[in-house]
């Protein structure tokens, strides 16, 4: 019984030993997993970060361009708006210019009304009656005369021309009709005078800084 015993104790110190020799292994091994382990995490996440920077630099390069599109767009409208600026400065002025110089347009119509009434009313007067001996009608008409050169020289002072065929430099009967300078009253067939003429002169008209303030009333040849 003794011996059974004892073959026993030495059978299970041999399998101790066994079990000792063989645990440096497993625990060599479990390491070796285990740092296996660590090393698939830390590659993965390193593959992640590889595969998440192209992503971050696609998605900046598309946001530069969009705010490049976005620059382009915003100084175009601010060049427009300059120009759309610079156009109505220009406007405003011209539109300033042109009233002072046409403003007074309405006053210089009236005032050449007046003219003319002066006019028609000098050459009413026979010249064979303005004589010495008939002071009064003699002073009457030389103070016509000159109330209507004064004039004149009003309307002339403030950039007013007349178009006066009578002592001008040009004679508008036997003219071309021009629509800028005449205004047709009447078409009449003249005889020898060629059709689109300007046939008869019935009142003068005048131009204020080179534009036409009043036509000539003129009459106009026509085909018979």
């Amino acid at each position: 019984m003794a011996a059974r015993c004892m073959r026993l104790v030495l059978h299970s110190l041999r399998a101790l030993a066994l079990s000792l020799r063989s645990s440096p292994r497993l625990l060599c091994t479990a390491t070796k997993q285990k740092n296996t382990g660590q090393n698939l995490e830390e590659d993965v996440g390193q593959n992640e970060q590889k595969t998440d920077l192209p992503s971050t630099e696609k998605t900046l390069m598309e946001e530069k361009v969009k705010l490049e599109e976005q620059l382009k767009e915003t100084m175009e409208k601010y060049k427009r708006a300059l120009a759309d600026t610079e156009n109505l400065r220009q406007r405003s002025q011209k539109l300033v210019e042109e009233a002072k110089l046409y403003g007074i347009q309405g006053f210089c119509k009236d005032l050449l009304e007046v003219a003319n009434i002066l006019e028609k009313a000098t050459q009413c007067v026979p010249k064979e009656e303005i004589r010495d001996d008939n002071p009064h009608l003699e002073n009457l008409y030389e103070g016509l005369m000159m109330t209507e050169v004064q004039i004149q020289k009003v309307l002339t002072k403030h950039g007013l021309l007349r178009l006066d065929p009578v002592g001008a430099k040009f004679d508008p009967v036997g003219a071309k009709f021009d629509p800028y300078e005449h205004e047709a009253l009447f078409h009449t067939p003249v005889e020898g005078k060629e059709p689109g003429t300007v046939a008869l002169v019935n009142e003068v008209g005048c131009k204020l800084h080179g534009r036409t303030l009043r036509p000539i009333l003129v009459g106009v040849v026509k085909e018979a």
